[in-house]
């Protein structure tokens, strides 16, 4: 079974515009990451950077619209784009994007959708979307920042943290997805370092029991981390944490392309890198990942790029890892 992540980049200026443009078919972002789908062909895909919306019309449309059995979607707003009702930022106005719990214009932009052609066990999925981060274990809230109002409101998940079962023959196969904040666009206190740190950190408290609940094996951790291992600014032990955590396995996936735009002053191998992004900072770097539990069988795993025409639509690529049915 083919397992995929890609940060797709499919949003637009309004709620419902994607949708429109999904319908209507004559949008080239749209086409051009269905031709990449179709060419990569995962049997589960993630993606992110993907308005959503409260009742799933548009991860239900898009899978349609790629007519490539995806029989089952699964998507939420995430806390991307929600008034906060404060100045988070400092700037002296309120009600922008960056006063919003996490960037956005609107909620449910660039958010996540998960589309699958394994049955979706929609009633076990848990989300902790709503979690405090004050009260997140172990956590970098930075109090000093915040107001007290402010500490007692402030979620922890930008985009969102989902369990989502899926039925693989007679297994249940737990996906765990997220995307994490950058860790950049703040100031000396760090907030948005540290929030994307707990939230990687969550999975590692997932995964250790330190939550309510607990994992369910076999899983696979997938999305965008927002974080390299090595290169790029950030709190770089808490993704290498997780990757060296003894439950999950890093596939380290490659891709040429990767090498062609690498970039001289990193430290990390630039075939593994996953964003092409603005030179020289922060440059390219690995912050997309697929991660499979231990008891999985990697078969294989790889880089898609975009390398067509179409490839300045796109800054990532696509995440894919193989894994063997269960004996």
């Amino acid at each position: 079974m083919r397992i995929a992540f890609w940060d797709v980049g499919l949003t637009r200026n309004g709620p419902g515009l994607l949708l429109k443009d999904i319908i209507e078919k004559d949008a080239d972002d749209i086409a051009a990451a269905r031709d990449h789908i179709l060419y990569v062909a995962p049997d589960i895909l993630l993606i992110a950077g993907f308005d959503t919306d409260f009742d799933g019309y548009t991860a239900k449309a898009f899978a349609d619209f790629l007519d490539a059995g995806y029989t089952y979607t699964f998507s939420t707003v995430g806390n991307v784009g929600i008034p906060s009702g404060f100045d988070l930022d400092r700037d002296g106005r309120f009600g922008e994007q960056e006063d919003a719990w996490a960037y956005g214009d609107f909620r449910g932009q660039g958010g996540l959708a998960l589309l699958s052609k394994m049955p979706i066990m929609t009633d076990d999925v848990q989300t902790f979307t709503d979690l405090l981060w004050a009260d997140a274990p172990q956590n970098r809230f930075p109090y000093d920042y915040f107001t007290p109002d402010e500490s007692r409101l402030h979620p922890l998940s930008s985009n969102g943290h989902w369990v989502v079962p899926i039925r693989w023959g007679d297994t249940r196969l737990d996906l765990l997805a997220f995307k994490a904040a950058t860790p950049v666009f703040d100031g000396p206190e760090d907030r948005n370092g540290r929030r994307n740190a707990d939230e990687i950190a969550l999975w590692r408290h997932y995964l250790d029991g330190t939550l309510s609940v607990g994992p369910s094996y076999p899983f696979v951790i997938m999305g965008n981390a927002n974080l390299d291992p090595v290169d790029g600014e950030g709190l770089h032990g808490e993704i290498i944490a997780l990757l060296n955590h003894k439950d999950i396995q890093d596939p380290l996936p490659t891709s040429d392309h990767g090498a062609q735009l690498s970039n001289p002053l990193h430290h990390g191998d630039p075939r593994r890198d996953t964003a092409d992004w603005r030179d020289p900072n922060p440059g390219n770097l690995r912050v997309d990942y697929v991660l499979p539990s231990a008891d999985l069988s990697i078969v294989q795993s790889a880089l898609a790029w975009v390398e067509s025409d179409n490839s300045a639509l796109f800054s990532h690529a696509m995440v894919w890892v193989d894994i063997a049915p269960l004996p």
